[in-house]
């Protein structure tokens, strides 16, 4: 018991600091409890970090856990960058022996899956039927209390607090260590050089809300953009306010030499221009400002529309409404939209697509067969045809 606690420990301590980097654990089946026959099937990525926090999720339920291979990278970006297929969730349904062990055939798969997976396909190769779960693990209990049915909330994706201090770490922890590097030619600042890393890290994220409600960070509609600083140049405003401390802890102190406010408001203002190279790219609720794909707007052919509701069902960021009546969905807060394509990928009738500024129309198929690295440039998924 003691050994599992601290190995849990050390997979979230370690992961959480360096979740910018691919952390792959075993793929395959992972037995939860005593299922019986009709025992639920969940599948995830083998993004280790991952697959913990839904084993976790999944305490106390009685089902059948199957780990496809998704790099080591994590579900979103996994199945968005083409690192996760569905060439890959075949694999491991007919790799598993898990057809032996259960009678029904529905497989729940993480709703941010739905970049990547194609749920028809799945249906197609294998005979199993995609259900797709809530946007957050610990959301599973109450979705399958629902009878398998995700509310508005289980399917919008948040940036709690936790959330938050997880990317402040993942983010300060690698600049600490280059600020280390520094040690030998500056010994009697290097350390609080990290003190500085950590607290900028920490009070930028865990004030987004702020950022968010007050600068409402939108990505301009031009080409590429280096430093994200969304609208009124909210980093800068940031910096303002913490050379303005810098000032005053100075004033407080007794006074200081110019050259120290220079030289702390300089590193300062490099770490938060690192910090902000792609600040709502670290965020789950906005499109990278490095990936041209921010510029696309998603539009519907109601022409194609049947009011199927797959786009409601996958939509991270809760932009569509289906009017089951009428048979036609709608696109009330399409400003909201992050240009993930999981609407046009699990589109049956390719009503959706996107639209690039200049008019030129981004198909159906190319988003679905093309995923985008993290430069934002669109490949092959990786075991796609011709990849």
């Amino acid at each position: 018991m003691i050994l599992r606690v601290l190995r849990r420990v050390w997979i979230e301590a370690v992961q959480t600091a360096l979740r910018m980097l691919p952390f792959p654990c075993r793929t395959g089946l992972r037995v939860l409890g005593r299922p019986g026959r009709s025992a639920p099937v969940f599948l995830t990525g083998n993004f280790g970090l991952t697959v913990e926090r839904v084993k976790r999720a999944l305490a106390g339920i009685d089902g059948y856990l199957l780990v496809a291979n998704s790099r080591g990278v994590n579900v979103w970006c996994a199945a968005t960058g083409g690192l996760l297929t569905d060439h890959d969730v075949v694999s491991v349904l007919k790799t598993s022996g898990i057809e032996r062990l259960v009678d029904h055939r529905h497989v729940i798969l993480p709703q941010l899956a739905a970049t990547g997976i194609d749920a028809r396909v799945i249906r197609e190769k294998t005979g199993w039927k995609v259900v797709w779960g809530p946007v957050a693990a610990d959301s599973i209990e109450a979705f399958l209390g629902r009878g398998m049915k995700a509310t508005r909330a289980m399917r919008s994706v948040r940036f709690p607090w936790r959330a938050r201090l997880e990317m402040a770490v993942a983010w300060a922890f690698p600049i600490s260590l280059l600020a280390c590097l520094l040690a030998p030619l500056w010994p009697q600042g290097a350390l609080s050089l990290v003190g500085l890393v950590w607290g900028l890290s920490l009070a930028l994220f865990l004030a987004f809300p702020l950022y968010e409600r007050f600068l409402k960070p939108r990505a301009p509609r031009v080409g590429f953009v280096l430093f994200d600083f969304g609208q009124a140049g909210a980093l800068l405003l940031f910096w303002a306010a913490f050379l303005l401390a810098l000032v005053a802890g100075a004033v407080l102190a007794g006074g200081v030499p110019f050259t120290f406010l220079l030289r702390w408001g300089l590193a300062s203002l490099i770490v938060l221009l690192i910090l902000g190279l792609d600040l709502s790219g670290s965020t789950p609720v906005y499109k990278s400002g490095l990936h041209e794909d921010r510029l696309l707007g998603i539009e519907l052919d109601e022409q194609r529309c049947k009011g199927a509701g797959f786009c409601e069902t996958v939509c991270p960021k809760d932009v569509f409404e289906v009017d089951h009546h009428r048979k036609l969905a709608s696109l009330p807060r399409s400003d909201e939209c992050v240009q993930c394509g999981a609407c046009i990928v699990q589109c049956p009738f390719d009503a959706l697509f996107f639209r690039s500024p200049d008019g030129a129309v981004v198909e159906p198929d190319t988003v679905r067969r093309f995923k985008l690295n993290l430069i934002g440039t669109r490949k092959v998924a990786v075991g796609s045809p011709g990849s």
